[in-house]
């Protein structure tokens, strides 16, 4: 849910009039995150949000009743001219209004408007610009209870990491086949037996598959593992409910006694990046610098390229986390690869910390979870692998 206070003090402080929030069919998730749950609707509808007073939802007669609970008072519209006038009305005495846009489509996880539709608040006489610092400070924040779902969360998706690793030594032991499905179903199963739920299954892959970032193993398509193989485990989930947060942990072992000299070198490298960003998010807390995404990727990436693989790391630092129905939420990305992300890194935010290096033969990503407490300042919440797990 928003902070109505903190988006009000937002906008005076950054010279916006108002939040216009526009949904299409589902077509804007910050809308019905603002709002606190998501209908299904059939007709366009906007969401007034000034940074004084009441706000004010325009909708058409058929969803309306959708919004009774809402505590928002109601504005209806019938047909394009109506909704038109309503919109110039709502609008008027407004010179600037924050939407869910991103020029140049720099952030893409903030643009859910349609061009048309920016083109029509505009033609009100309207200056539009992006949301997507406000969202950062009024609603991707978590509250108590989401943090406290996520530690529970992390907790478990640990433990059933440990599991999934032991899963695979047992069975190598007692000379039983195994592949990368039967591990991931054995994670689903372990998800389940824990009241934890998941968007998509975990990653599971061997040698070369564990090079590529988001392979996935299915029934007609699993890799065996057996003695010597390298093995990439990467895991998601929650507990039920809106407030509640990912745990997203990767974690890399082989199945022998001992790693070999180049599996130690390359996990050598990815956790000095990942620790690095941990590093300068601290050092920022303590100086009372404020970071942006873009800059804390480019501190794991630095490490990356110094060591000579920054052709092989070919994804964003780190993604946002918060109440949402993905481990993806639409905070600040660490990101200066797939986009330059200007947002700030506030208290109250949580994001993974993922570096990789992926090579044909196998591949090394070392993934944990943050969250800067608003009190205690910056906390990694998932425990941080020091060492290759050795099984079988």
């Amino acid at each position: 849910m928003i902070d109505l206070n903190i988006a009000q003090q937002y906008m005076r402080t950054a010279g916006i009039d108002a939040w216009l929030l526009y949904d299409f069919r589902g077509s804007n998730p910050i809308f019905w995150q603002v709002l606190g749950g998501k209908k299904h609707t059939t007709r366009r509808c906007f969401l007034l949000i000034p940074r004084e007073g009441a706000s004010q939802l325009i909708v058409n007669p058929l969803d309306a009743d959708l919004f009774a609970d809402s505590g928002i008072s109601l504005v209806r519209y019938v047909g394009w001219h109506d909704l038109h006038a309503t919109l110039r009305s709502a609008l008027s005495g407004y010179a600037r209004v924050a939407m869910e846009y991103s020029p140049g489509a720099a952030i893409p996880v903030m643009a859910h408007v349609d061009a048309g539709t920016i083109e029509l608040v505009r033609s009100l006489g309207v200056e539009v610009v992006s949301s997507a610092g406000l969202y950062q400070q009024a609603a991707a924040r978590w509250s108590d209870e989401s943090y406290n779902l996520h530690i529970s969360a992390c907790r478990l998706a640990d433990q059933i990491k440990d599991s999934a690793f032991r899963f695979i030594g047992e069975a190598i032991s007692a000379g039983r086949s195994i592949g990368e499905y039967d591990v991931q179903q054995f994670i689903m199963s372990e998800f389940a037996k824990n009241s934890l739920e998941t968007d998509e299954p975990p990653i599971v892959g061997v040698n070369a598959n564990s090079g590529n970032p988001h392979y996935t193993p299915t029934a007609n398509k699993s890799a065996p593992i057996r003695r010597g193989d390298w093995v990439l485990i990467d895991l998601w989930a929650k507990h039920p409910g809106e407030q509640a947060v990912f745990a997203d942990i990767t974690w890399t072992g082989i199945v022998a006694p001992a790693p070999r000299p180049e599996h130690v070198k390359i996990f050598e490298i990815v956790t000095r990046a990942r620790d690095a960003v941990v590093e300068r998010v601290r050092q920022a807390w303590q100086a009372g610098e404020t970071l942006m995404g873009w800059q804390l990727d480019r501190v794991s990436r630095g490490v990356i390229e110094q060591a000579g693989y920054g052709d092989r790391f070919f994804h964003r630092t780190g993604h946002s986390m918060g109440p949402a129905e993905t481990p993806h939420a639409l905070g600040v990305n660490l990101d200066d690869l797939e986009t330059h992300d200007t947002r700030p890194v506030v208290p109250g935010v949580g994001f993974s910390v993922e570096p990789g290096i992926y090579l044909p033969e196998f591949g090394v990503r070392s993934e944990i979870d943050v969250y800067i407490h608003p009190k205690n300042g910056p906390t990694v919440t998932t425990p941080m692998q020091r060492a290759i797990i050795c099984v079988g």
